[in-house]
């Protein structure tokens, strides 16, 4: 096997796992970790590749993502609550230790999903 395919892979199963993490932990993104995956698949391997999209997680997160580039309104809003309930929850902790500098970058960070959310993810009817 060639050098160039064994990275795709390593690094398509890397960002797999963290694509697998963000579906529990709202505060992972989902969606850039399994476009990776499919990249890197695509690259390495026929097989892996095949597989990955015809599972149920490339299905429910990617698959209206990639074939409309978009998503409904009750994807949108799914991830937009629990990011927001996620990082509310860090940003109530932090303040209260009276940590403000990451409080801020957090709030920015927040900030930036709810507008690549809603203005650049472009909504779709189901």
């Amino acid at each position: 096997m060639k050098l160039k395919k064994i990275i795709f892979i390593i690094i398509g199963c890397v960002s797999l796992g963290i694509g697998c993490g963000g579906i529990v932990l709202p505060i992972l993104p989902t969606v850039p970790f399994f476009l990776l995956t499919v990249f890197c698949f695509a690259n390495s391997s026929e097989k892996l590749h095949n597989w990955f999209v015809n599972t149920k997680m490339y299905k429910k997160h990617l698959d209206s993502f990639v074939k409309k580039k978009g998503m409904t309104v009750k994807t949108k809003v799914t991830i937009l609550s629990s990011v927001t309930a996620i990082m509310l929850l860090g940003f109530i902790l932090m303040m209260l230790k009276g940590i403000i500098i990451p409080s801020i970058i957090l709030a920015l960070v927040w900030l930036f999903h709810l507008i690549y959310f809603i203005f650049f993810v472009k909504t779709i009817s189901e």
